[in-house]
């Protein structure tokens, strides 16, 4: 067992739960994966979705949008109109892991998302493991969303819990690096099968 890690932060989106506007577009867009590329370049950017992650209206955040591309307005509209098709379910492996160490009383286990809070409550009816945590830090009722300081720092708050005992495991670099600025140990996670060997390496599972 690891004696200086005491608390485990989660990341959901891209660690527990496969999310990807890819799987509307690919067949909105007929398998052009070009057109996507530019759609999400160029329309529906990661810069925009992020701000709806930091608490911006999901309606007027589409309509901004319908404004600057009017042209492309059935496409813009499908964004958040088809969001729950964007979810391809769970990571299971990782999910696995997740039970491990919820069922070891060694940890406390919590999760950090950028997510929206208009849409959060979906994921919460879908996956029963989001209740398995012993409490989530929404990005979208914050207002504020990672990599800034304020929400690791509403995490420690909340949960009082010390950056220096504690793991965080996110698929976004920048966000391990945001983290580590307050003194969180960090596991960028690129697979399920890596996240496990790196959670061995340190004697946490």
């Amino acid at each position: 067992m690891n004696t200086t890690i005491k608390n485990i932060i989660f990341d959901l989106g891209g660690v527990l739960i496969d999310w990807n506007p890819e799987y509307v577009f690919l067949e909105v867009f007929n398998g052009d994966k070009l057109k996507m590329k530019w759609f999400f370049d160029e329309v529906c950017t990661f810069e925009w979705n992020e701000n709806q992650d930091a608490g911006y209206p999901l309606a007027q955040a589409t309509e901004d949008r319908v404004a600057l591309f009017p042209e492309y307005e059935e496409w813009i509209r499908m964004y958040y109109g088809r969001w729950q098709d964007m979810i391809g379910g769970p990571i299971s492996e990782t999910v696995s892991i997740l039970e491990t160490l919820v069922n070891n009383s060694s940890y406390r286990v919590v999760a950090l998302t950028n997510w929206s809070a208009e849409t959060f409550p979906i994921a919460l009816k879908l996956f029963p493991f989001l209740h398995w945590f012993e409490g989530i830090v929404v990005s979208g009722a914050e207002k504020t969303r990672k990599p800034f300081t304020e929400i690791y720092q509403i995490t420690l708050d909340r949960f009082k819990i010390k950056a220096e005992e504690s793991l965080f495991i996110d698929d976004n670099k920048r966000n391990i690096d945001g983290a580590k600025v307050l003194g969180l140990q960090g596991i960028h996670f690129l697979s399920s099968q890596q996240l496990r060997k790196e959670l061995e390496k340190k004697g946490i599972i």
